[in-house]
Order: C-alpha cells, then structure tokens, then sequence
C-alpha cells in the first residue's frame, strides 16, 4: 500500500487542458456592458498579455507549456499525490482517499500554477509591473513569487480585513519585493470613493479587483493578473489533475469522486477538469464532482445563473456566472480565498448543466473537520482546503454507511501554517458559523436583474438554449 505517489521531473506536463471545445453547451459569451454586444478578444488586451487573451478564447484542447515556464515549474512540481491511510482508518471507512498536495510551491498553494504562466507571458511582451488583488494573500503570494522570478514589479492590492488577519502573507510578498495594500485604499479613484462612504470598510475581493483594473488601466507599462474565474486560469491549473491522473495509474486507481474547494473556481478547476475529460470522451465512466464553498459566501448553492461584473466597481464585462451580486460584502470568515461573490463561467455552466454539484459548510464545522485531518494526516490544511477536507470525510462517512470502497480523490491546495491564527481563533471558541442570509442574496440579485434590464443584458441560459 504506497502512501506517497510521485513522479519525476521529466513527467512535468507539456500542455494544459482548454476544457472548452468539451464543454456540453456553449460558453455564453462575455458582454461589453457599454454596447451589450459579446466583447472583442482584443478588448482585454488592455489588462492582460496578448498570449493570455488567445488563450482565453482558443479552440485547442491542448496548449504547450513553454520549456522555460516548464523550468520553472521544476522548482516545486511534480506535486506528491498522499493517501490518508491514517484517516481511512481513523474513520474505519472502506473508501480511498487522495489528496494532491499542492503546498509544498514556494509560496504553499496551487496559485503560482498560474502566477508563473502569466508573469512570463507579461515580460516576453516587454511589461514591466503587474497588479492584481488578493483575499487571503495566497494569490498575492504567488504574483510576487512569479514576478520577482521573472523581473518584474508587482502592486497588490489586499483584502484590508486579510491585511489584518494575516500579517505574515504580506511579510512573504513584500519579501519577494511586491507593493503590498490594504483594499479599499486611498491609491485609486475608486479606493477613495469607497472610503468617502465608509471610512471603515473591511474590503472585498470585489473592491480590491476594481482598484488593481484602475491601476493597470492608467498606466501605461502594467498589465493585470487574475488568480481565478477566467478560463486561461483554470487551463493553466490543469497541471494539477493531469499529475494526479499519471499518479494514481502508477497504483492502479481511478477516482468515484473529485473534490475541491470553490471561491473563483480555480482549484477545482484544475483537480476535475483533466478527468472530466476522460468522462466526455468515453475513457471513463461517470465521475462525481463535487465543488465545496463557504455558508458565508455561496454563490454556487444560493446565487443565480446571470450575467455579472467580475468587480464591484463594474470595470470588467459582464460574466455568465453563478453570483451574489457584485456589491456582495462577506463576512470576515478566514477562508479569504472563498470570499467571492461569482464563479468561473466554466465552473458555473457544468453546476448548471448537472455535471458538477454544489455543497456549502459553515467554518466551524470546517475547522473541526480541518482538526481531525491534522490529527490523522499531520499536514494542517489552509481554511480554504479544509471545506474539501470536511466533505472528503463526509464522503468517506457515506461510504461506510453504504459500504461501498469508493476512491476519492481531492484538492489539498494549500498549507495553513500561515493561518494559524484562524485556528487559535477555533481552538479558542471564537468562530462564528456564518450562514449569508436569503434575504441579502435577494435584495442583491433584484437590484442586478433591474440593472440588466435597463442594459437589455440577455440571460447566459438563453444564450445556452440558443
């Protein structure tokens, strides 16, 4: 029985999958809010490299990873493959359970899969800064990470309540010399604006994105760095399930079930999709998906299929996207990296096709769940990877009851050893079980509806029936 799964550097992928010649309906497209027509790939060449934009649009399934990007990855990649046997048995379960191990990257998650990818693309193109947002920081960890690889100059834009909670993510970007600042700022136009209102608002990823878009939008040398929602995103994480597939052939497995965490979708993204794959193209049976999120923030069990910004300031097009609403304001749970308020497209239309289904926890029960894992496993889960803990071992639960020996495999995207006040917090009783309540989704979504109408914005599922 191998606990640890590996493989060597030479087993690297050399392309990423484009689930979107796969996708069991059409992508509804971006709409340009200004003229309500499809946006224009060239459009977003404003914030992101050319290279990144075909790539967002592209029709192949399988896109090179450049050699010296390749290189790059060698600094953490290939990634172990763990079975918890110690869990397994803790749970006297007859289900296997895999989790890829994506915290052992420089900066202890999944995020430099594509912070790496995009910085490179932005210096062949002669960028010298990029910015970008960050909740948690585990983002705004890997673009500092990547543009200090690559010899660029980074400005994040943090999640003040994130500021706060985790001082040492900003010590980890400001030590690969990014600018690090607390969201909303006085910086931009729309940082001030925000402040005028409320001098003491605790920030947003919605916030914080329009303030990094500003920035990259009035100057010249800068471009913007997504960390999640876009397809070229969730393309360049698929390094993760393609790994995991190679790992678990060397041991003969392959998964009932593929689990991940879900704010933007780009984790899950890439763990499922490189298996979804198989499912479509008949090299395997039916595969359950399951996407975990937070009570505080549940875009894809109680937001709604529409059309949205991607921020709160409406400087992005509008996305076909389960969604809060962009004036969502979270709670401040830890789990910052799940604070948003929409999903991928390509997340949100396999949730509304059946392919993917939804599940929200609430954070106590998630750190409980993120307790037993530690106690068992020994590795402590970021807050974002403990949601995918407490349904993997709500899972394993099911199968005893059934007794079923299911294989589940899942996302450990990153580490939580620079979470450990969220966990003091647990262990101290002070976690609230946030639940973001019906009527606020309602109040929210009726106000978007009525904005939409006025723009004469079609629905994405007439779009899809289209």
């Amino acid at each position: 029985m191998r606990r640890l799964i590996t493989l060597s550097e030479t087993e690297i992928p050399k392309v990423w999958y484009n689930v979107l010649p796969d996708l069991p309906k059409r992508l509804p497209p971006p709409i340009n809010p200004v003229n309500c027509e499809p946006l224009k790939a060239e459009s977003l060449e404003a914030l992101f490299p050319k290279e990144v934009v075909k790539q967002e649009v592209s029709s192949d399934r399988w896109i090179r990873i450049p050699e010296e990007l390749r290189e790059v990855y060698m600094l953490w990649r290939p990634t172990p493959l763990i079975r918890a046997i110690r869990l397994e048995r803790y749970l006297k379960t007859p289900a296997k359970i895999y989790y890829k191990y994506e915290g052992v990257s420089p900066t202890g998650s999944h995020k430099p899969n594509t912070a790496t990818a995009q910085a490179y693309y932005a210096m062949k193109e002669g960028v010298s800064r990029l910015t970008t947002e960050t909740g948690a920081g585990q983002w705004g960890s890997a673009l500092a990470f990547s543009c200090n690889t690559f010899d660029l100059k980074s400005t994040i834009y943090m999640v003040k309540v994130s500021y706060h909670q985790k001082p040492y993510r900003r010590v980890l970007m400001e030590l690969w010399g990014a600018e690090v600042i607390p969201s909303p700022s006085e910086r931009t136009k729309f940082g001030r604006k925000v402040l005028s209102k409320d001098p003491d608002n605790p920030g947003s990823l919605g916030i914080a994105i329009s303030e990094a878009i500003e920035d990259a939008l009035t100057h010249d040398d800068t471009k913007y760095a997504l960390g999640s929602v876009l397809n070229f995103v969730l393309m360049h994480q698929t390094v993760v399930g393609l790994e995991a597939k190679k790992q678990l052939e060397l041991v003969d497995e392959y998964p009932d079930v593929v689990v991940g965490c879900v704010g933007g979708g780009s984790n899950f993204g890439g763990i499922f999709l490189p298996f979804y794959y198989d499912v479509v193209t008949k090299k395997a049976d039916r595969v359950r998906f399951v996407a975990v999120e937070s009570t505080a923030c549940p875009s894809l069990t109680k937001g709604l299929y529409l059309y949205d910004y991607g921020d709160t300031a409406k400087l992005t097009p509008l996305l076909p996207m389960y969604t809060l609403g962009h004036e969502f304001m979270p709670a401040p749970i830890h789990a910052g990296g799940l604070r948003y308020h929409g999903a991928a497209p390509i997340l949100s239309l396999l949730v509304r096709e059946g392919v993917v289904e939804s599940i929200a926890y609430n954070q106590v029960e998630v750190f409980e769940a993120s307790r037993l894992f530690i106690r068992t496993e020994g590795i402590v889960p970021a807050p974002e990877s403990a949601h995918a803990v407490k349904a993997v071992i709500d899972l394993a639960i099911e199968a005893k009851e059934r007794k079923e020996g299911i294989t589940i495999l899942f996302n450990l995207s990153g580490h939580g050893l620079l979470d450990l006040k969220a966990y003091e917090e647990f262990l101290g009783g002070k976690l609230q079980p946030y639940y973001y309540p019906r009527e606020k989704v309602a109040r929210n979504i009726s106000k978007l509806v009525k904005e939409l109408e006025q723009l004469k914005v079609p629905s994405p599922t007439d779009l899809i029936k289209g």
